[in-house]
């Protein structure tokens, strides 16, 4: 069969995208940092632009950028100190009522159906006490225990923490030569119509960073404001924490509401906080996920709150973390190649034969 030199090259085009997909989905978790620091380089290059533009030394603006981003993220994790430092003391004192308090509610609820066990709550009280009672030279000596045992995933972690910061510096210094050297690659015929793709590419990338900030700043102040209702004493630190840690999807909720549950077992000692939390997080989960995302993201950047739901799903499956981190962005970019690809049918002759 004799193929036209078009379809030969859309054939070719088809052929490098599947290439690029499979080489994506093979090297995602070495790719991890590199992505979380392209998205922050993407993010944060316009600071760095006008700050040059100003007559700022390029170096010295990315890394004046970079140490306010850093600094954000460690003002988000220094969250959790006022949280851990009360909760930890205030474990030590509950765990009698607690661990007394669980064997006097499961062994009866599971003699009920059947299960007669005998919970040796004391052995495990004392394990948990020997735990928190531990000084900081034996946490350590754990901790470098487990990274023999399973160090691959604490050397990941380390190396992630090392790696974004040098690529996001890197990447800000070199975006201008790297966005003309693939724009370079482009051929001469076809880069009018990649810089509009890019333009509005772009555009819609912008925006859906302004959603996820309103996403985020929303959030922390519902859950700030809902805890606060229920009288919890940590209902500002929690609050914002799990607000600001929504940026990385459903890892932040669900350690906002870990810690939202051990500030409700702790202080009251009862369902009352349990039930708390599963009502301020669960009616968070739904005006997030149903109200805010789908419409201050979703919509923004053309995609339906199912498609934004499908979307997560998908591209978490398909690449794990990384294609969680870069689920919606990518997305946004797909919405605006369909929207393309329909409107070149719907004038095709194709569409019209």
């Amino acid at each position: 069969m004799n193929l036209s030199s078009t379809q030969r090259r859309t054939l070719t085009w088809i052929a490098l995208g599947l290439a690029g997909l499979g080489l994506l989905w093979l090297l995602a978790p070495v790719l991890t940092p590199f992505l979380i620091a392209a998205v922050l380089a993407y993010a944060l290059h316009p600071a760095v632009e006008r700050m040059a533009a100003r007559g700022v030394p390029r170096a010295l603006a990315v890394i004046a950028v970079e140490v306010l981003v850093l600094l954000a993220f460690t003002a988000v994790l220094l969250l959790m100190v006022p949280i851990l430092s009360k909760e930890i003391p205030l474990l030590r004192e509950r765990i009698p009522v607690l661990a007394k308090g669980a064997k006097e509610s499961l062994e009866p609820w599971l003699a009920h159906y059947g299960v007669n066990v005998s919970l040796d709550i004391d052995s495990l009280q004392q394990m948990v006490l020997k735990a928190l009672n531990a000084n900081f030279e034996d946490w350590l000596s754990t901790i470098l225990a487990s990274a023999r045992i399973g160090g691959s995933i604490v050397l990941t972690v380390l190396g992630a923490m090392v790696l974004v910061p040098v690529a996001l510096f890197y990447l800000l210094m070199d975006w201008s030569r790297l966005t003309e050297r693939v724009q370079e690659l482009v051929p001469p015929r076809l880069r009018p119509g990649f810089h509009g793709f890019m333009s509005e590419c772009d555009t819609v990338l912008g925006q859906y960073l302004r959603g996820q900030l309103l996403v985020m700043l929303a959030m922390a102040i519902f859950y700030s404001v809902g805890l606060a209702l229920f009288r919890f004493d940590l209902a500002v630190p929690v609050g914002v924490f799990t607000g600001m840690a929504m940026f990385i999807p459903y890892l932040g909720f669900g350690l906002g509401m870990l810690l939202a549950l051990l500030a409700g077992v702790l202080q009251f000692a009862s369902w009352y906080g349990l039930i708390a939390v599963a009502v301020i997080y669960g009616l968070g989960q739904i005006l997030e996920g149903f109200f805010l995302t789908p419409r201050l993201v979703g919509e923004r950047i053309g995609l339906s709150p199912l498609m934004v739901i499908f979307a997560l799903l998908a591209f978490g499956h398909l690449f794990g973390f990384a294609g969680v981190l870069v689920a919606l962005p990518l997305s946004a970019v797909l919405a605006v190649a369909v929207g393309r690809l329909r409107s070149w049918y719907l004038q095709s002759r194709l569409y019209g034969a």
